[in-house]
């Protein structure tokens, strides 16, 4: 699966986690150098407080696009360490 945003390939892999029908890819697969991170968080009943990245690819931004669950609880433990997009990210295989 590959994650596009502002015709920038952010994140590939093959062994993303599909929860909800968003796929967490591994955050050893997300591009670094596109991600900042931003004061962004949200709270899930089942997985927790999610915290998020503001996205720069060549000078244009898209703010809070991915997040991630730092302690996710018990129940979304598979989701540790991946990130998820939205906010015009297109993900595809």
């Amino acid at each position: 699966m590959k994650a596009i945003w502002n015709n920038q390939v952010i994140a590939e892999s093959d062994n993303t986690i599909v929860v909800e029908n968003n796929h967490y890819f591994p955050k050893e697969s997300i591009k670094q150098e596109y991600f900042k991170a931003c004061d962004t968080q949200t709270t899930c009943p089942w997985k927790g407080l999610a915290s998020y990245y503001t996205l720069e690819v060549d000078g244009k931004q898209n703010p809070a696009a991915a997040w991630y669950y730092p302690e996710p609880k018990p129940a979304a433990a598979n989701i540790a360490n991946h990130v998820a997009f939205w906010k015009g990210v297109k993900v595809t295989n």
